[in-house]
């Protein structure tokens, strides 16, 4: 299993991982956003009039309306990337790390008005009478690249259990399993059945579900963190300086943080922004496709208020706890993940400049020390060869080996820095990273340790929310690929997926999913951009339609 996941791993390395990949996003919404003339600044106050059903038509074909079709997409793009997603950036690059999360989304913002606006226009009213859209369609119907569309289409099933289901479910039963001590198996099971019982009706009740839960949600994490956000009060005038002081010179090094590039600030920025709201990866389109609406730019425009909810407010919010609580730059007990965990042979320290240089050479892949090779030589889970152990990116404290529970005495086999046996459990003080790492900050507010349950509820109501959106983009796919009939199969095998991935490893899906999300980006962004005159024209169309037919409205024109 560990080799086919470092083959997909050195796959996707060459495509989503690659460093060409969140600039072809983000210049793809630069581009959009300068040839249609910044259009989510220009039409960001009419979008929310739209929303509201203002200027909605008796007779407009489609399933859901405005709202439920914002609600369906937000709640596929608002899930564990504003908790976790958010806390690993700021975790690798900083500070920093938050302005450009947030100056992705206002170029995303473009470019889900691009996408949505023209998988709106091409979508399809299918055998079953329901609406069908989507990247695929347009690639079909108006490229004539039947091909392009199946790969997308495939990518799209694929990326539906990759992204919206397994990694989400086993997110949840991790979560609640260390918060309350629930099972694993139980929580996917009882979660399974709730899933399976709104997607088997369909958009309508996926619709009428999402639309109630995605502000439920919101309300409840917002509780959350204004309780640590006030409590901090006092922190958040430095917090927002740290953001702008470090954008052009790095992050200083702090506490257990070792520092950060301008590099490693805009990469994991930019590379968390464009995935937390998904825009040019094709996904949220789907869901727009089934608003009732007779012309597609309305709907363009209400997806321009996606990446501002789910990025600029929701990622804002998750940032601004971490940086006024201080969390990000402290170490905190934990249990190490494999993929953190590296040992040197050599005693380093961080708590001298000199020392801490050689740290972060190490970490960011600048001047790398040689990793152990042998055998460490363990007394009562305590290591007494010197060597140092890393762990998240800063240097671990008071680390003990354990096996089954019990403390290690005697030689622990160590290959390339790593454990050979990976049932040895390392625990100590380190840096933490995402969902762990939120959880900590909410923490340091006016519900103390109780603060850390809101977090765990988040992300259940966040996670869930997202494998139900996410079932339907496949459901879609599926019905572009194989007919109506399909859909049938498709959803049971979504459900037992869901229930097996909460106790089952998702390691692999992960990097699978890393994959699908590049195939299904790729071709939408060329899409996109071989149909930027038909947008223009789109446009255009759409304002000279509205000022005949609400000569009394003001344009943002």
């Amino acid at each position: 299993m560990r080799e086919l996941n470092d083959f997909l791993s050195l796959i996707n390395s060459y495509i989503g991982g690659a460093w060409w990949f969140p600039y072809a996003l983000l210049g793809t919404g630069l581009f959009f956003t300068i040839y249609l003339k910044f259009p989510q600044i220009r039409y960001f106050r009419f979008a929310f009039r739209v929303v509201k059903g203002k200027f909605d038509k008796k007779g407009d074909e489609g399933d859901t309306s405005h709202f439920q079709a914002l609600t369906t997409a937000l709640s596929g793009t608002v899930g564990t990337g504003n908790i976790a997603g958010v806390a690993l950036a700021v975790h690798i690059g900083g500070p920093a790390a938050l302005f450009w999360m947030l100056a992705t989304a206002a170029v995303g913002m473009c470019t889900k008005f691009v996408e949505v606006t023209l998988s709106h226009k091409y979508r399809e009213k299918t055998a079953d009478g329901t609406m069908a859209g989507g990247p695929m369609y347009y690639m079909k119907n108006k490229l004539n690249m039947g091909w392009l569309a199946a790969i997308f289409a495939a990518a799209t099933v694929l990326s539906s259990f990759g992204t919206g289901s397994l990694p989400q479910i086993n997110s949840i039963a991790d979560s609640m399993n260390s918060v309350f001590g629930l099972d694993e198996m139980l929580v996917g099971g009882i979660l399974a059945i709730l899933l399976g019982l709104v997607i088997i009706g369909g958009i309508k009740r996926i619709a009428a579900v999402t639309s109630r839960l995605v502000p439920t949600m919101a309300v409840v994490y917002f509780i959350g963190a204004f309780a640590v956000i006030f409590y901090n009060i006092g922190n958040i005038i430095p917090s927002l300086v740290s953001v702008f002081a470090d954008l052009f010179t790095g992050s200083a090094a702090t506490g257990g943080f070792v520092g950060a590039s301008i590099a490693f600030a805009f990469n994991r920025g930019v590379g968390r922004g464009l995935f937390s709201n998904e825009a040019g990866q094709g996904s949220a389109p789907i869901a727009h496709a089934a608003a009732k609406a007779h012309e597609p730019v309305s709907e363009g425009l209400v997806a321009i208020l996606e990446p501002f909810i789910d990025t600029i407010v929701i990622c804002t919010i998750t940032g601004l706890v971490l940086l006024s609580s201080g969390v990000w730059k402290e170490k905190h007990s934990n249990q190490f993940d494999y993929t953190d965990l590296s040992i040197v042979n050599a005693l380093l320290t961080d708590k001298t400049d000199e020392g801490v240089q050689q740290l972060y050479g190490h970490i960011s892949g600048e001047n790398t020390l040689p990793l152990f090779n042998g055998e460490l030589d363990v007394v009562n889970g305590e290591v007494q060869n010197d060597i140092s152990i890393i762990n998240a990116r800063s240097l671990a404290e008071g680390v003990t080996l354990s096996l089954n529970g019990s403390p290690i005495t005697g030689p622990v086999s160590i290959s390339n820095g790593k454990p050979d046996d990976l049932n040895v459990v390392f625990e100590g003080k380190s840096l933490v990273h995402s969902a762990p790492l939120t959880a900590e900050a909410f923490t340091r507010g006016f519900f103390g340790a109780s603060g850390k349950y809101i977090v765990s509820i988040g992300l259940l109501l966040f996670a869930f929310s997202t494998a139900i959106s996410w079932s339907y983009y496949g459901d879609r796919a599926m019905t572009y690929l194989f007919g109506p009939k399909s859909v049938k199969y498709y959803r049971m095998v979504y459900v037992i997926a869901f229930f097996i991935a909460s106790f089952a490893d998702t390691t692999i899906i992960w990097t699978l999913s890393g994959i699908t999300i590049a195939v299904m980006t790729l071709p939408n962004l060329f899409g996109i951009i071989m149909l930027r005159k038909d947008m223009k024209n789109t446009v255009s169309k759409y304002w000279d339609t509205f000022k005949e037919e609400w000569p009394e409205e003001k344009t943002p024109e």
